[in-house]
């Protein structure tokens, strides 16, 4: 059965969760723009 205050308790958890998602996401895009100005090849 649908309990909605369950739903609001949820949402903190659901919301770290999407956090730390963009989190990693920005880290893996970080990583990738830096290792391209280190690696690229000056012609």
């Amino acid at each position: 059965m649908f309990n909605p205050q369950n739903f609001i308790t949820n949402l903190s958890y659901m919301g770290t969760g999407m956090l730390a998602i963009l989190i990693v996401m920005g880290v893996i895009i970080l990583a990738t723009v830096i290792l391209n100005k280190v690696f690229s090849g000056k012609k």
